[in-house]
């Protein structure tokens, strides 16, 4: 099983830009990259009424629509924590997840002043945190970075998971 990262902040700290650009960097070193985005709320990918839709609506655990160059699955399943989504990221060499700031797996936090007050990393409940993007001087002895230092947190990620 690859790696598992997770990126975690509040909501509008930059998670999802980081992770962007973070991708394109770890791909230029040659490295085979999955993500997870995690969301509370429910979601849908495909429209109603469409055949894959109609087959979910008919009742098939699984839907996958699949093209010449691309598939997406629809899947009904428990997928409380990440253990569950591992089997399909075996061909990765990293799996970097947004949000799961409750698992116990390594997680960089993304800190902006603009978003929130203080950071998740001195609370004990976040204890795997294990660097901070941030565009504040917060005291610690985490590793820190600033929010474009993109290189340097490649670097991180590669020396310390890949």
């Amino acid at each position: 099983m690859p790696p598992m990262i997770s990126i975690v902040g509040k909501s509008g700290s930059g998670k999802t830009t980081l992770i962007v650009k973070l991708i394109p960097e770890l791909k230029k070193r040659g490295y085979r990259i999955g993500t997870v985005k995690h969301t509370s709320h429910g979601f849908d990918v495909d429209k109603k009424g469409k055949d894959s839709d109609r087959h979910k609506s008919a009742g098939a655990e699984t839907v996958i629509v699949a093209s010449r160059n691309r598939i997406a699955m629809v899947r009904d399943m428990e997928c409380d924590t990440l253990d569950a989504l591992e089997p399909f990221f075996q061909d990765m060499d990293l799996v970097i997840t947004e949000g799961y700031k409750q698992e116990n797996r390594p997680k960089i936090e993304v800190f902006r002043t603009a978003a929130q007050k203080t950071p998740l990393f001195g609370d004990k409940q976040y204890n795997s945190i294990v660097a901070v993007i941030t565009d504040a001087d917060v005291a610690g002895d985490l590793p820190t970075f600033g929010l474009d230092d993109i290189q340097s947190i490649a670097d991180f990620i590669e020396g310390n998971y890949l």
